[in-house]
């Protein structure tokens, strides 16, 4: 695993075989970052990244220069190693929690610009995620939700849905808030 670009590009990540996740692809990972680039102004934005695993997105969010991001994953090992590479990066603006996403998202104060989701394709907790993001008011206005997920799962009637790209065997499906700041 590798940070492809900004502060740490090109950093090896090497997270040990032992832990529960299927990282999200180098070449994924780089058609999904050149849209954000593309899209969106990063440094400006407090982001999520749920079922974080070994942390790929959120350090590649840290090496790109966002203002704030949350990481958030049940395992253990997970967790420890994400803060030790963040430790290890001398990155200063990722917390990383151990907790339930969902759980999570019941309970945050917080709201977001940019909220990635990878949960396990076969979880079917894609739509419960999409409901309490929008619901709680947790994807702030304009913000931008990314869920990964299989190709062979469309979730283009969801409220919110923008487009999605596809990259083999996974998609990202991205979701935007259109309400205005008014209304929250």
């Amino acid at each position: 695993m590798r940070i492809i670009s900004g502060k740490y590009k090109g950093r090896l990540i090497r997270p040990p075989g032992n832990l529960p996740v299927r990282p999200t692809t180098d070449f994924a990972k780089t058609g999904l970052f050149n849209i954000l680039d593309s899209k969106f102004e990063l440094e400006s934005y407090d982001c999520l990244d749920l079922f974080s695993g070994t942390g790929s997105i959120s350090l590649e969010l840290a090496s790109r220069g966002c203002k704030h991001i949350t990481s958030i994953d049940m395992d253990q090992k997970c967790v420890v190693f994400l803060r030790k590479t963040a430790d290890e990066l001398g990155i200063s603006n990722l917390v990383v929690h151990r907790s339930d996403s969902l759980l999570f998202l019941k309970r945050t104060p917080l709201h977001f610009n940019l909220v990635f989701a990878d949960p396990p394709f076969d979880s079917k907790l894609h739509e419960a995620l999409h409901k309490l993001l929008f619901e709680n008011k947790i994807l702030k206005p304009g913000g931008v939700f990314i869920m990964e997920h299989s190709s062979r799962e469309s979730f283009e009637t969801l409220s919110g849905f923008s487009y999605s790209r596809k990259y083999g065997n996974v998609t990202f499906s991205f979701f935007i808030n259109l309400e205005s700041p008014s209304n929250n």
